[in-house]
């Protein structure tokens, strides 16, 4: 009787503390109370992976990746170039070639959908937040999903594994800094490259580039030509370098120095940098000080690129989007007229791929720098390649536009199938989110159409019935851009190695982790935060000026650093205000800070901490006496003081939650333990 009343007691006891896991489990996490169906909290899908839908499935393992994104490109929006351009039973030789196990003799071949929505407000409603003076929200409300994603969330999901509110980009919901594929690509040794018929500062290339709370920030003088200002609209200010922070997009850009980059965008590197070491240069004189290839607006000047060590390509084709390759279609009311005189769309005159730089003429160019690349052949690279004005002329109601840039991004997908190695590179093609454009088999009423002569020679309508009443103007035609973006799921599909892991239903943060894996790359938290184990820093003299120079901290985007004297005072420390203030990682490079305020003779302690490993390294050293040597300080070019490593040796006593989580399994595993003593007490006293 004792033993059964003990082992009833033990039994109540691991339930209650099963329970206690269970309750204390959202809480460790966030105390946001949403759920989606699955029984996950807005909280746990914003950890880094949280949504994945597969996780549990293997990875096949490649040499090289090449994205294809066509921005805005659902369903509908395949279907209705196709109809137009091939017909109803015809056939794209890229968008449907990949993904088909008979297409090019690939075996390894894989066709599925994804999901795509975001979490903690729209477009322009950052989840962050700042308030009147441009800092972040101290207390952000993330707790809720956002079923239409915007271009930079979904960006930031197959970039980081991470996902994110609409606005952001490589942060999560709480503005954090998350490392993306370039990051970890280069980490890793892969050469890189980031191709797109958008800005360059635009969503989709911006994710594999940059950290930013605001999609807006494009340059230190935010969204424009250089002639005006607007940073303070566009960006949260603690993000501007001239406010200690690390920097627009387009600096950004600079520092994650990706092998090959083309794209439109070009006005916006004639800003003036307004902080750092570049201050008061325009962004493509600090290019060509980095080293940088540089071409504006020369489509001979890229296509005569070649491959120069150490001098990564920096082609920015126009000043902005790129010129679309057909002319614009307007979508109008219903008229009858529009039946029996349907629209055929004509050549846009001004499409740079009469210049020999289509998508196709510049994947192209990519891939050869790529390959020419010492890193790319011997390690491999990976590649994203964005159709980006599928989406754009979609959000304007322009049939012919949109289908006239589907066509642009098809020729570039068929380039790269039949020059790329399908035994050791994975191409995946897929799209950002669906859009508005809808095949109906009559004008409607009340939305907004164009009738298009297809290719079989019959009447397409295209409908578009998402914009405000007072978008149409005095023709009764569409004059705006904001057609919206829809939720629904999106095709996937993939030929190469680990090809089938987009089959079935999965989600953009899947992506990431098909991405990764199959690249060799980092992906889980703890294996990004290992790339900082070395890290180092060299406290240096050059030319009069002190300056930490940091390397492999390759686990982190950000780092903060303080300088003290001998009794402890800060001398020197860079901005933590928020999760991006501080110095922009410089990944596979050396990251500089400049030491202000050292006293020749003094001594100092410098720490520099990985905002994303939490590393640390220390560093104590004293500055040089004038008469302490032979030479002046500062008379050798790159004179090292002192220097220091990381220290990986864990900190005791310290439990957050997953130590909490330990500490409750192991009182499990001992209430289990007291279980079976008394079990087999009960069997032995029988």
């Amino acid at each position: 009787m004792n033993n059964r009343r003990a082992l009833k007691g033990a039994i109540a006891a691991i339930a209650s503390a099963a329970t206690l896991g269970v309750l204390a489990a959202p809480a460790l996490a966030n105390e946001t109370s949403t759920y989606n169906l699955n029984g996950k909290s807005v909280a746990e899908l914003a950890q880094h992976g949280g949504a994945q839908r597969i996780a549990a499935i293997g990875n096949g393992n490649a040499k090289n990746v090449i994205l294809f994104i066509g921005d805005g490109m659902g369903d509908s929006e395949i279907t209705v170039a196709r109809d137009y351009l091939k017909g109803a039973n015809g056939h794209f030789e890229g968008l449907d070639a990949v993904g088909q196990p008979a297409e090019l003799g690939d075996t390894n071949a894989g066709t599925g959908q994804y999901t795509t929505f975001s979490l903690g407000g729209n477009s322009g409603d950052s989840a962050v937040g700042k308030d009147d003076k441009g800092s972040l929200n101290a207390n952000p409300n993330p707790g809720k999903l956002t079923a239409v994603t915007d271009s930079s969330a979904s960006g930031s999901a197959w970039a980081t594994g991470t996902k994110t509110y609409n606005n952001a980009v490589d942060v999560d919901v709480y503005g954090n800094p998350q490392l993306n594929l370039f990051e970890l690509a280069k980490a890793a040794g892969k050469a890189t490259g980031n191709v797109t018929t958008a800005e360059i500062q635009d969503a989709t290339p911006a994710v594999l580039e940059s950290h930013s709370t605001e999609r807006g920030c494009y340059g230190p003088q935010g969204k424009t030509d250089g002639s005006s200002n607007d940073a303070a609209k566009r960006c949260l200010v603690n993000q501007l370098k001239e406010n200690g922070g690390i920097g627009s997009i387009s600096e950004q850009l600079l520092d994650t120095r990706a092998d090959v980059t083309i794209g439109g965008g070009s006005k916006y590197f004639r800003q003036t940098v307004q902080g750092g070491e570049y201050a008061g240069k325009t962004v493509w004189e600090q290019a060509k000080e980095m080293g940088y290839q540089t071409v504006e607006n020369d489509p001979a000047a890229m296509n005569a690129l070649e491959y120069k060590e150490g001098q990564p390509v920096l082609a920015l084709m126009s000043d902005g989007n790129m010129p679309t390759k057909f002319n614009p279609s307007k979508a109008t009311a219903k008229d009858p007229a529009k039946d029996a005189n349907p629209t055929v769309c004509t050549p846009n005159a001004d499409w740079l791929g009469n210049q020999g730089s289509s998508l196709a003429d510049m994947t192209k160019k990519a891939l050869d720098l790529l390959e020419a690349n010492p890193a790319g052949d011997a390690n491999g690279y990976f590649l994203q390649v964005e159709g980006a004005s599928i989406d754009k002329q979609d959000h304007a109601g322009n049939a012919c536009g949109q289908i006239g840039e589907t066509d642009d991004f098809d020729q570039a997908i068929a380039y790269a199938m039949k020059n790329v190695d399908l035994s050791n590179t994975l191409v995946i093609v897929t799209a950002d989110h669906a859009h508005t454009s809808q095949i109906l088999n009559a004008q409607p009423a009340y939305a907004l159409s164009t009738v298009l002569k297809t290719a079989d020679g019959n009447n397409m309508v295209v409908s578009y019935g998402t914009a405000e009443a007072d978008s149409r103007d005095e023709d009764g035609g569409y004059n705006g851009g904001d057609m919206a973006h829809t939720g629904t799921q999106l095709r996937i599909a993939a030929s190469g190695p680990g090809a089938q892991r987009v089959i079935g239903l999965t989600d953009q943060t899947d992506n990431f982790y098909t991405i990764a894996n199959t690249l060799g790359l980092a992906s889980t938290s703890d294996a990004q935060q290992s790339l900082s184990n070395d890290a180092k820093t060299e406290v240096k003299l050059t030319d009069g000026k002190y300056v930490a120079e940091s390397t492999g901290f390759n686990g982190d985007a950000v780092l903060s650093y303080e300088l003290k004297d001998k009794s402890g005072n800060v001398v020197v420390a860079s901005d933590s205000s928020t999760p991006v203030s501080g110095v922009r990682v410089k990944t596979a490079q050396t990251t500089g800070i400049t030491l202000d305020k050292v006293t020749e003779g003094n001594e100092y302690t410098l720490t520099v901490t990985g905002r994303q490993s939490g590393k640390t390294v220390t560093v104590d050293f004293q500055a040089p006496a004038r008469g302490s040597s032979d030479k002046e300080p500062g008379d050798g070019k790159n004179d090292v003081i002192a220097s220091g490593k990381v220290n990986n040796n864990p900190k005791s006593g310290v439990l957050g939650n997953t130590g909490s989580a330990i500490s409750i399994a192991a009182l499990v595993i001992a209430m289990l333990a007291a279980i079976a003593m008394i079990v087999k007490t009960a069997k032995i006293s029988r």
